[in-house]
């Protein structure tokens, strides 16, 4: 059964590998991160560990028992108790639910061990998963999404309140 963990060090080398097993899958839907993000991937994990270990973002990855990534998710720019859900998930892991269940779990997370009450995602109007994964998780549209937040695609806010539970 995979596992939610909070992103730490040991997780780099397989992170890596799930982004790059991914890279083409993942380009269909978002902006592809570039080569630069490969080529300098060490020293933007580093950043992204230094960012969690200052209170700014919460990283956690989703492992599988053969200690593969099989999904990123994100709690970044935590400010009065609020944040943005960010997430991806490999290829071979969709269209089990393993996204909503995830998030599920991250919103429970967000709430009790990070003190949140509100969390917002931002997704394209062509990235149908996407919202189906938001609103299976008790998220509703909360008003465009700027294109420049999306690779230039035009998309949605989503929000939940994690304070009244907000969902499911």
């Amino acid at each position: 059964m995979p596992e939610l963990e909070r992103l730490h060090a040991d997780h780099g080398p397989a992170v890596l590998a799930f982004e790059l097993e991914n890279r083409a899958y993942f380009a269909a839907s978002v902006s592809d991160r570039g080569d630069d993000f490969f080529d300098r991937f060490a020293d933007r994990y580093d950043a992204r560990l230094a960012e969690q270990e200052a209170g700014i973002c919460a990283f956690y990855v989703l492992v599988a028992e053969d200690g593969s990534v099989l999904g990123r998710f994100n709690l970044v720019d935590i400010e009065d108790g609020a944040a943005q859900l960010g997430y991806r998930v490999a290829q071979l892991a969709t269209g089990r639910g393993v996204a909503t269940a995830t998030v599920r779990e991250l919103c429970r997370l967000a709430a009790g061990r990070h003190g949140l009450h509100t969390l917002r995602a931002a997704t394209s109007h062509g990235n149908a998963a996407s919202r189906k994964v938001l609103t299976k998780a008790g998220f509703v549209p909360a008003g465009p999404a700027d294109p420049a937040d999306l690779g230039g695609k035009p998309g949605t806010w989503y929000q939940r309140d994690l304070a009244s539970g907000g969902g499911p």
